[in-house]
């Protein structure tokens, strides 16, 4: 894990009232196609399409698997994502893809703001291992960063399809005022309520 995903995860146990499980996937979106997108198929292939001119196969190759920041699982039995995005998250390809979400899409976050501050950085985007390809999906230069734009995607807009809550996402700059208030816990509390966080530790 990350330092900034650790840091959350940590304070997660006195905040939350759910199971909580680090470095996790649910089936239906560890190698998401046609199936699994259900009712978002149209837009996640469009999404697709304008992030990399290609046509989105209907069943995902084998090594596009991945995992998440943290599964809950609340006492009711409602399930949740919740995303940690660092810098390379925020990028001109994120801004696209987020451009592109259905205007009536519930999202665990402020999509406003993300957007912003991925257009603020466009051009500025991580090189090296952060922009390299990834095929068979993500070819070619900046291939990594289309391919973290379009897992985004997903996270964002395939939970409703499978009854899961909306995916919760903060930010680097927001875990950096959590991990510094003066009660980094009930900051974190506090965020994650505004964000659709339905059972709060008591």
């Amino acid at each position: 894990m990350g330092k900034l995903q650790d840091a959350i995860t940590g304070l997660l146990p006195a905040v939350l009232a759910a199971e909580i499980r680090p470095e996790s996937c649910p089936a239906w979106l560890y190698r998401p196609g046609r199936v699994e997108c259900a009712g978002m198929w149209g837009t996640v292939s469009t999404i697709y399409s304008a992030l990399t001119g290609l046509v989105l196969p209907e069943r995902a190759p084998a090594r596009e698997w991945r995992r998440l920041d943290v599964l809950l699982t609340y006492e009711d039995g409602r399930r949740q994502i919740l995303e940690v995005d660092e810098r390379q998250h925020f990028t001109g390809v994120r801004a696209l893809a987020l451009e592109l979400y259905p205007p009536t899409v519930e999202l665990g976050f402020d999509a406003g703001q993300w957007l912003a501050r991925s257009r603020a950085l466009t051009g500025r985007e991580p090189g090296g291992g952060y922009a390299k390809a990834k095929p068979p999906l993500f070819p070619g230069t900046g291939g990594r960063h289309r391919q973290r734009a379009f897992r985004d995607t997903l996270a964002d807009l395939l939970p409703a399809e499978h009854d899961w809550l909306p995916t919760i996402r903060i930010s680097d700059t927001e875990v950096g005022a959590v991990l510094t208030a003066p009660d980094p816990a009930s900051s974190l509390s506090s965020l994650l309520g505004q964000r659709g966080a339905p059972t709060l530790a008591a």
